[in-house]
């Protein structure tokens, strides 16, 4: 790790902090602007890239840089708290490029998408499971910051990283279990009945 190198070196802590947040994300952000088309899950990647480099060159305390990344998980969850009102939720936008047509998922996400309403609330729900996780991630490494010594506080935050990733993905999964994700006959993929008509 670049910041746990740097110490090694005898690099102050502030100066290790801000390099290794610059070293980390221009290779990340390189890459992104490379990709073509720029979809949403690109332009979500990217802008999380660019703000976690804005944030690493504001001017603040240690712990205020310590804790930067709560920043950019809080806004990454109230995103997605967001987005489960909007057009497609973030859960989806993200699930649909690694699951469509595979692992017994179904292929015609958007034709379930415009037909089935079981189908976009479990996406809503699932987003708003993932908004909720991702808030109190970011709540965790506000108090780690503040409260924990300055050469901890990394360490500990990358394994948060993977502690919430694995819970978030443990809880959604089950979620989606269900919800009958895996039965073709659950009503997750019915359409609703039309109303029947009274005659007139």
């Amino acid at each position: 790790m670049i910041f746990y190198g740097l110490r090694a070196l005898d690099v102050g802590l502030y100066v290790a902090l801000m390099v290794s947040a610059l070293v980390s994300g221009l290779p990340t952000l390189v890459g992104l602007v490379r990709r073509r088309p720029v979809n949403a899950l690109s332009a979500y990647f990217t802008t999380m890239v660019l703000g976690s480099l804005l944030v690493a060159l504001v001017a603040g305390s240690t712990e205020f840089l310590l804790a930067k990344e709560a920043v950019l998980t809080g806004v990454t969850g109230v995103w997605f708290l967001v987005s489960a009102a909007g057009d497609r939720p973030l859960a989806y936008v993200f699930s649909k490029p690694l699951l469509s047509g595979r692992a017994r998922w179904p292929a015609d996400w958007d034709g379930l998408w415009a037909s089935a309403p079981r189908w976009r609330r479990m996406w809503r729900v699932s987003s708003v499971l993932f908004g909720i996780g991702s808030i109190a991630d970011a709540l965790a490494r506000v108090l780690f910051a503040y409260t924990l010594p300055a050469d901890v506080v990394p360490a500990l935050a990358t394994g948060l990283y993977t502690v919430t990733g694995v819970l978030l993905i443990i809880v959604v999964n089950v979620y989606y279990v269900l919800s009958g994700v895996y039965d073709p006959r659950s009503a997750l993929y019915a359409a609703p009945h039309p109303m029947p008509s009274t005659g007139r």
